[in-house]
């Protein structure tokens, strides 16, 4: 019976925390970051080359 109890302490804790949550949000958010400004630059160059 304390088994039971013991298991579902275990269960119940704090989850561990990721080591690499926090870096991967920062590669994410820098990656969204540099590819719109690749996209902004592709579009400003269209735009230029359209209008001559």
């Amino acid at each position: 019976m304390d088994a039971i109890f013991d298991d579902l302490a275990i269960a119940l804790r704090k989850p561990q925390s990721d080591v690499w949550a926090r870096p991967r949000a920062i590669a994410l958010d820098a990656a969204g970051k540099f590819f719109t400004g690749i996209a902004i630059g592709v579009g400003f160059a269209i735009v230029h080359a359209v209008a001559g």
